[in-house]
């Protein structure tokens, strides 16, 4: 039987190695990194340095400067948080929220209040009396979070980074899980685990602490030495490195905006009782998820239905509704159902596709390393969309081009012919709407801007979120394999770029 593995090293050399080696074994074997090696890349399978080597394959090193590696140190920040809360406050519940900029809020709950769908014992639901944090009129169902406990859990956390505590993933029997999972309160976690069949669940460890493995995270505490804890409204904020940033914390930009929407999603969804994924597993496995699907339509619908009225007490400036949003947002969707809303109101609505101003692949700009840019402004026959607008505005008729993605070009053949009437309202979509170098040609009044996404009140548990752009580049590869003639793999190779222009043409403005 062969006990040896052979694993092949950027640039084709080979080592071989005994089965069951410590993949960080393999570290002296690539060279000097321009980072710290945060985990090993193993036949595409990102691994913790623990893990343990079973399969012939290619290696490559993750750091911590990389896009794999930040995703790793930000996870491991989070998990270094649990730690320290863990330590300190072992009656309260840590919940992770949303992300904001270059951190992540987090709230501080009794665990004793909640119950296992999210309402609390007198049966109001959670937070609904109080957002994310503190109960009316100073009542102890979910204590605030104060400047004492923000300040002792960074302490605590700069302890664990300074005692350089090994981080190790590993595995437990299921049985085992549960109990720990029950003893600690981590009801999220514990519903996370009665869908997994396994007679044995994947962790990681710090010392004692303990929960689900979701990915790997840096081999010892003593990486994790950039970081910060910063009040914010009745939680706080964990400031981490941004990506591409290297170690060093940027000045904090605050979005209160933002926050607000998630804020407003996090409450809806514990009123209905869903904020985790083992919550909507739950709803599937009882056969109830149809009824939270049309919960969720029907709330979404009286959004829209009130964005219209907005746009309809403005009718008589208004001549065009500006949608944008990152990448596979729901744009288009958005458009569709907004012009519903409006026709209810008597606005006759006339969509204008900004993928229909592409220039094509031959004149799209070059990023920095020489392939087309489809992200940028300059990707759009701008000129071209600003004369057919103050054409339509001045009540001429036009001809609206239209673009071809899977041939990369503008048809031969126009597209719709438009024509505004007195009722008659522009509906663009684009990532490019709020963006005033878009239309330069129009006065601001007659614009009015949406900014949409695909945001997700659902955690996996109280420790450990579910990004939105997860749920985004799903989202784009059924839309890129339906309607583009782009493959799963494709569109992964391209979703780097998407979201690097997402952060430059989308979330500045």
């Amino acid at each position: 039987m062969n006990t040896a593995l052979v694993m092949t090293l950027p640039g084709g050399k080979t080592v071989t190695v005994p089965i069951g080696t410590a993949a960080e074994t393999l570290a002296e074997h690539f060279g000097p990194l321009n980072s710290p090696l945060a985990a090993i890349r193993v036949s595409n399978e990102i691994e913790p340095l623990s893990a343990r080597l079973e399969i012939n394959a290619a290696v490559e090193p993750v750091t911590l400067e990389s896009v794999a590696g930040t995703e790793i140190y930000r996870r491991s920040l989070a998990f270094l948080l649990a730690v320290a809360a863990e330590d300190l406050y072992p009656e309260r519940s840590l919940v992770i929220g949303h992300s904001l900029g270059n951190s992540y809020y987090y709230t501080l709950a009794l665990r004793d209040s909640l119950t296992a769908n999210g309402i609390t014992e007198n049966g109001v639901a959670e937070n609904d009396a109080s957002d994310d944090g503190l109960a009316e009129n100073g009542g102890d169902r979910r204590p605030g979070v104060t400047a004492e406990d923000i300040r002792a859990l960074e302490n605590r956390m700069r302890v664990l980074v300074r005692d350089n505590i090994p981080v190790g993933a590993g595995y437990i029997a299921w049985s085992e899980a549960a109990e720990l999972f029950e003893k600690n309160s981590q009801k999220d976690t514990l519903r996370l685990l009665e869908r997994r069949s396994g007679a044995k669940v994947r962790v990681n460890r710090a010392g004692s602490y303990v929960n689900l493995y979701f990915g790997p995270l840096v081999p010892r505490t003593g990486v994790l030495s950039v970081f910060q804890l910063m009040p914010y409204h009745e939680g706080f904020l964990l400031r981490f490195p941004g990506q591409e940033r290297g170690l060093a914390l940027d000045p904090f930009t605050d979005s209160p905006r933002i926050f607000e929407v998630y804020r407003e999603y996090k409450k809806w969804g514990r009123i209905v009782g869903v904020h985790s994924a083992g919550d909507l597993n739950q709803l599937v496995a009882t056969r109830k998820i149809r009824d939270f699907i049309r919960i969720a339509e029907a709330f979404q619908a009286r959004k829209i239905s009130d964005i219209a009225s907005r746009i309809y007490d403005r009718r008589d400036e208004v001549k065009a509704v500006l949608i944008a949003g990152p990448s596979s947002s729901g744009k288009t969707t958005t458009a569709k159902r907004l012009s519903i809303e409006l026709m209810v109101l008597g606005i006759e609505p006339i969509a204008v596709s900004l993928d229909d101003f592409y220039v094509g692949i031959d004149k799209t700009p070059r990023d920095e390393k020489g392939k087309p840019d489809f992200e940028a402004l300059e990707a759009l026959d701008v000129p071209l969309l600003n004369d057919l607008l103050l054409r339509l505005f001045d009540g001429g008729e036009t001809v609206m081009p239209s673009f071809d993605f899977k041939s990369g070009r503008r048809r031969d053949t126009p597209g719709a012919t438009l024509k505004m009437g007195r009722r008659s309202m522009l509906i663009l979509e684009g990532i490019h709407g709020l963006n005033d170098r878009l239309t330069p040609k129009i006065e601001r009044s007659m614009k009015f801007k949406l900014y949409i996404s695909a945001l997700t009140q659902l955690n996996l548990d109280d420790h450990n979120r579910i990004p939105a752009g997860d749920n985004r580049i799903l989202r784009r590869m059924v839309r890129d394999y339906q309607f583009r003639g782009a493959g799963a793999e494709r569109t992964l190779q391209m979703w780097p770029n998407v979201e690097k222009g997402a952060w430059k043409h989308i979330f500045t403005f």
